[in-house]
């Protein structure tokens, strides 16, 4: 009978130590995750040239808080940790150092700018930390076979140009084109993606290409040169401050091109405003986020989270600027990534699920759009609906364009 206890107890004891063991080998963890907490890092331009952006790292930082009250993802918290690069690719260079080195974070998620990402791309792939969801629309970060950690979040800037230059010529075929770009990869992809589609026309159809750089205290000189031009098309291909100053300056000399502008630059709050909003009449646009001010969503179910969200973790924030629409998407679609790597947080995981992503519908994104990923396309975002600026508010025409169709 004794022999039978012991050999009892000790069948228990196996099965509870095979059982712990299993329950063991179903959680894995890199460095950054645990049973409690994941890292997440950021760096964010709150300073220099570029910080109309810095609302986007507030908003998730908030929307985080806002996770972590229902109970984290999984169970687990983020520990959100973001520092200023000032638009600085130098700074950035010194920050994701010490975001992956220092604080050991998980991942980095939705770093903004395209200088200062390429300053660290082939850093985070040779660490093989994720380079997750970046605030830049380069088509460079589409290159899964070549930068398998780097994975872009919005429409690149090359499928916008390419839309942009589709409207140019069947609504001005004989156009005079001027095009004002940022003199990096942002403004030459745009460049590029318009010249794709111009092809032959090219040279006839652009009248002058003036580049600025992002140091420049004002680019008024710039817009006089183009308006000498005789252009009756401008595309505008700048970032919050310097298309805020062309609007103005456009409007100051009477010029009245149509007036096609990035979609990184629709900041009603950020932009137009400031830019005056007469003078941002007529504008043209193509957008995939919804109008947070825009009385059209107020009963739109996921517009309604979105202001519920603003209301508890954000009062007072201005819902015009569209980076608080745009970080929340963001932020959404990284926990969607996160919640569907279950128990297995190891960075190959989570880039597997980012490049897993189906038919999801962000709450702030214009119905229709949604985030589609795969192994070999890294592209999250592949549809745009063009758009016009009218009376204060941002008006969409058109049926949604799909990059893949190229509209």
């Amino acid at each position: 009978m004794k022999n039978k206890k012991i050999a009892l107890l000790a069948a228990v004891a196996a099965f509870s130590l095979f059982s712990t063991q299993g329950a063991f080998a179903q959680k894995k963890y890199d460095t950054g995750a645990s049973d409690t907490e994941i890292r997440i890092g950021n760096v964010e331009a709150y300073s220099g040239p570029a910080s109309a952006y810095g609302i986007i790292g507030k908003t998730e930082e908030a929307y985080f808080k806002m996770i972590n009250d229902q109970g984290g993802i999984n169970g687990r918290k983020i520990n959100w940790i973001s520092y200023d690069d000032g638009y600085s690719p130098p700074k950035t260079v010194e920050q994701i150092r010490k975001l992956i080195e220092g604080d050991e974070v998980f991942l980095v998620f939705n770093a903004l700018g395209t200088p200062t990402q390429t300053a660290v791309q082939k850093y985070h792939n040779a660490k093989k930390v994720p380079q997750l969801f970046l605030a830049t629309g380069a088509s460079k970060w589409n290159d899964p076979k070549d930068f398998p950690w780097t994975m872009g979040f919005q429409p690149s800037y090359r499928v916008e140009a390419r839309i942009f230059a589709k409207y140019i010529l069947k609504n001005k075929p004989n156009a005079k084109v001027a095009i004002f770009y940022a003199n990096d990869d942002f403004g030459k992809d745009y460049l590029a993606g318009i010249k794709e589609i111009f092809g032959d026309k090219a040279s006839n159809l652009i009248v002058a290409e003036e580049s600025y750089e992002t140091t420049e205290p004002s680019i008024d000189s710039h817009i006089v040169k183009l308006k000498g031009t005789g252009a009756d098309v401008f595309v505008n291909i700048a970032t919050p401050k310097f298309a805020a100053q062309a609007i103005k300056k456009i409007a100051e000399l009477d010029w009245k091109p149509m007036h096609l502008m990035t979609d990184v630059s629709i900041s009603i709050g950020a932009v137009m405003k400031p830019a005056g909003l007469d003078a941002s009449e007529g504008v043209l646009s193509a957008g995939y986020l919804k109008d947070a001010s825009d009385p059209q969503w107020k009963d739109d179910e996921g517009m309604k989270k979105f202001m519920a969200f603003i209301d508890k973790y954000m009062p007072g924030a201005n819902v015009s600027d569209a980076n608080t629409v745009y970080g929340y998407a963001a932020a959404q679609t990284l926990v969607q990534a996160l919640k569907q790597c279950g128990d297995n947080l190891t960075r190959e995981n989570v880039m597997k699920q980012a490049a897993g992503l189906r038919d999801f519908a962000p709450d702030t994104l214009i119905p229709g759009i949604k985030v589609n990923t795969g192994a070999n396309d890294f592209a999250p975002i592949e549809q745009l609906k063009m758009m016009r600026f009218t009376k204060g508010q941002w008006e969409l025409f058109g049926d949604i364009i799909s990059a893949e169709t190229g509209g």
